[in-house]
């Protein structure tokens, strides 16, 4: 609790407060007196006072101090007030008042030193100011007395001003300071002067004050530049704004009389002040238009700088500048002429653009090179500045049809510069590209029984070629299918390629076949490509089951016996049946529809065999009566049916058939019982043919070498075996050394495998040779190696009747001596076909004779 947050400054502090009690309500007041303690400290209202009292208040002089405050009450505030021990003043409390009086005597010592007004003074003086001008300066003070006073002053040592003391010797408080020499702001604008006084004490004090001279400028002196003149290259290309150069005019005056303003001189050329600017402040040259090498090399500016006094002073300066011939104009292409649309087939070297080149400036800046992109069927030829654009590959209006050919133009100037024209090629479209089909082979495929006109399919074919070009009509090329034109199976619209069956197809008659489609566009000459069609006729399920046995009729079922002792399991018949469908429309199926006896009999679903599942007893019915229905696997199944009387004999003979049940007109034979025969009977004409002409063309063979081979069935004279060896000995002994006999003799060769006769072979041997000397008519020409031991030689001898006779071949055996005959080797070996059983030997002799008993 705070009693003075409570009550202030209150000399008494109550508090009132109600009491109330619920059970039962009572309500007591209740007053509680606050009681002080010393818990605040008096407080003046400002920690600081500051009196300004004149030295030369009299004694008794009061100055009033406001007094200090305390929160408490009573004895805890404030009781009173002590001051800190002086010689000036005494404390006098109001209330009550209380008056002390004190006199006291100081006695002065020099414990003061001079002391100016002020530490620094500051004079401005113009620079104009004339010798013997006078500069008041306050003098120093000084509270001691007597000779302890300022006794005198001092100047520092300068070579403008001097002290004057005479009016300090008088008694004025004022000193005089007095300019000797000129001043000049521009060599030093600042004088700092140093003023000392000095008292009279012992020891002597002094005090000292800055005297500033500021020296104020006049306008004296003009601008000047650093240079008189001053030269600038500068590049034709410099856009406006370019620095050129940057003026530097000084003038040592201050204030306006050294402000600057930069501006061009009355010598200026209206021509020059249009392309150059001057920046009045800072002096900067700029370009202000636009340069151009080729109408000056060089301009000379004039430029003067004013200053801003009274009387304004200027100065002057010439720039020249030079200008630099630069690579500012781009090359230019100009298309002279140009060839479009090329034609595809152009051939190379065919001119398409000319072009000429210019550039403005010159030197290598003017020397201009061509060039396109690379990958382009283009090239370049240059003459002098003129180009032609010329092709160099082959094109095709397929791959692009039009070219934007970039020529881009470049200088030889530093850097290079470079333009670029677009040149729009078109490519002519030739009919250089057939009709090409989306597909190599199309399959169609058909039910049949279709309806006429049915789309079987389209035929599609792209031209990559443009307009009339690659317009395609399609055709079907001349043919037959089965002895009939192409064009009464199918036809095809020209301008869609859709494809029309123009019958209905059977696919029992006609299973497939193909046609070539023509696609021809209409160019000139007009190109064309075929494709062949292959047409598949669908089979479907158009033919019923056809029963070949057993065959019942309207009015007779078929009979069948079985014997009475028949067993289960057995046979009874086998219902044969054809569909003229195929896939899964000719899987037959066999049920048992209908039976006198249903446990009786089974039949197999897929064999159609009718067997007992029991064995019949004594007392059997004789006949049976069954009905088989045959169902193919089509969609919808079709079907037929044939009835069996089965009998129960004691025994089953053989009877003839009745043939008049099984035997149909020609008229009623199966279609693939008539293919058979058509086969058959081409197959055996053929066969029959192939003969007769191998047999004409051997025997025209043996005709030309005049033997008899096969005289006896070409006609030809039989000659006798003996004329035959006769006339070889002849054409031997023609050609053989005389002395040497070729005697005949007989060799049996037997045949095996497919040689099933025996024949016998004169072989003719020299009498008197060598060597053991086969000689074998060869009636088919050179035969090849005989043997291993044998050697093969050719001999072409010329009988009497002036024929060649190449057909002679002679084995020899390994050499003999002359005069030891030998029988012939029997190891000799048989040719290549005789061993293999072909039925003509390559190796013959002049006479076969076939053997007794052979």
């Amino acid at each position: 609790m705070d009693r003075e947050a409570l009550c202030e400054l209150s000399p008494t502090c109550f508090l009132s407060l109600e009491l109330v009690i619920e059970q039962p309500i009572e309500v007591h007041n209740v007053e509680v007196e606050v009681l002080d303690i010393n818990d605040n400290a008096p407080r003046f209202p400002r920690q600081d006072y500051r009196l300004e009292i004149s030295e030369s208040a009299v004694p008794g002089a009061r100055f009033h101090i406001e007094s200090a405050q305390d929160p408490d009450v009573g004895t805890n505030s404030v009781l009173g007030y002590q001051l800190s021990p002086n010689h000036h003043f005494v404390l006098v409390i109001e209330q009550p008042i209380e008056v002390h009086n004190v006199e006291v005597e100081v006695l002065d010592i020099n414990d003061n030193a001079p002391r100016f007004p002020r530490q620094d003074y500051r004079l401005e003086i113009s620079e104009s100011a004339v010798p013997g001008a006078r500069f008041h300066i306050e003098s120093a003070q000084d509270p001691d007395v007597g000779t302890n006073s300022v006794q005198g002053y001092q100047l520092s040592p300068n070579h403008h001003f001097v002290l004057d003391l005479k009016g300090f010797q008088s008694g004025r408080k004022l000193l005089e300071l007095v300019l000797q020499q000129p001043l000049d702001r521009e060599q030093s604008a600042l004088q700092q002067l140093v003023l000392t006084a000095v008292d009279g004490g012992d020891p002597p004090k002094s005090g000292t004050a800055q005297i500033s001279v500021r020296v104020m400028d006049t306008n004296d002196n003009p601008p000047a530049f650093d240079r008189s003149t001053y030269t600038v290259s500068l590049l034709e290309n410099a856009l406006p704004g370019t620095l050129v150069v940057k003026l530097n005019a000084s003038d040592p005056d201050e204030g306006s009389n050294g402000d600057v303003i930069y501006s061009f001189g009355s010598y200026t050329p209206q021509k020059v002040r249009q392309l150059f600017s001057v920046d009045p402040h800072s002096g900067e040259v700029r370009v202000n238009g636009t340069l151009d090498y080729e109408e000056a090399s060089s301009y000379e500016i004039y430029v003067q700088a004013t200053d801003q006094g009274p009387v304004s002073m200027a100065g002057h300066c010439k720039v020249l500048v030079n200008i630099v011939d630069a690579n500012d104009n781009v090359p230019e292409v100009v298309l002279t002429s140009l060839y479009s649309p090329v034609p595809e087939d152009a051939k190379a070297g065919t001119v398409v653009a000319l072009m000429s080149v210019t550039d403005q400036d010159s030197g290598l800046n003017k020397q201009v090179s061509l060039r396109i992109p690379p990958g382009l069927p283009f090239t370049l030829n240059s003459f002098k500045n003129s180009y032609t654009l010329v092709t160099q590959g082959k094109l095709d209006h397929e791959k692009a049809a039009a070219y934007n050919i970039t020529v881009t133009a470049t200088d030889s100037g530093t850097p290079p510069l470079s333009s670029q024209k677009v040149i729009h090629v078109d490519i002519s479209d030739i009919n250089d590209n057939p009709p090409r089909f989306e597909e190599p082979v199309y399959s169609v495929y058909i039910p049949e029984n279709n309806p006429l006109g049915a789309l079987m399919c389209t035929i599609k074919a792209t031209d990559p070629d443009v307009a009339e070009n690659a317009y395609v009509s399609y055709s079907l090329l001349d043919g037959e299918i089965e002895g009939l034109p192409v064009t009464s199976y199918v036809s095809i619209k020209s301008d869609s390629g859709n494809m029309y069956a123009v019958r209905s197809f059977d696919y029992e008659t006609l299973r497939e076949f193909q046609v070539v489609v023509q696609a021809r566009d209409a160019g000139t000459p007009p190109l064309s490509s075929t494709v062949t069609v292959h047409i598949y006729v669908v089979d479907e399920n158009d033919h019923a089951p056809q029963i070949l046995y057993p065959t019942s009729t309207n009015t007779s079922a078929a009979l069948e016996m079985i014997p009475r002792s028949a067993y289960a399991g057995y046979l009874v018949t086998k219902i044969i049946a054809i569909d003229g469908d195929s896939g899964q429309n000719a899987w037959l199926f066999f049920h048992l529809v209908q039976t006198s006896d249903p446990g009786l009999f089974r039949i197999e679903l897929h064999t159609g065999e009718i067997r007992t599942t029991r064995k019949l007893g004594e007392d059997s019915t004789p006949t049976f009566n069954l009905t088989v229905e045959v169902r193919d696997n089509g969609e919808p199944p079709m079907s037929s049916s044939v009835a069996i009387t089965v009998a129960v004999v004691d025994r089953v003979s053989k009877i003839i058939p009745d043939t008049r049940r099984h035997l149909k007109s020609p008229s009623n034979y199966s279609e693939i019982t008539l293919y058979l025969i058509i086969a058959l009977s081409a197959i055996s004409f053929v066969f029959l043919f192939t003969i007769i002409g191998l047999t004409v063309i051997k025997c025209y063979r043996y005709s030309l070498y005049g033997d008899s081979c096969c005289a006896g069935f070409c006609g030809v004279r039989e000659r006798c075996p003996a004329d035959l060896y006769k006339q070889a000995n002849n054409n031997i002994d023609a050609r053989l050394p005389q002395g040497l006999k070729v005697q005949p003799h007989f060799i049996e060769v037997r045949g095996n495998g497919s040689l099933t006769k025996t024949y016998c072979y004169k072989a003719c041997l020299t009498a008197g040779s060598g060597s053991d000397t086969f000689m074998f008519y060869n009636t088919c020409g050179p035969t090849g190696t005989t043997g291993p031991s044998a050697v093969v030689t050719e001999r072409h001898l010329t009988g009497q009747s002036g024929q060649s006779a190449q057909n002679l071949i002679i084995l020899k055996n390994d050499s003999i001596t002359p005069n030891e005959p030998k029988h012939p080797n029997p190891d000799w070996r048989y040719s290549a076909s005789l061993r293999a059983g072909e039925g003509e030997l390559s190796l013959s002799c002049v006479e076969r004779t076939k053997l007794p008993g052979s």
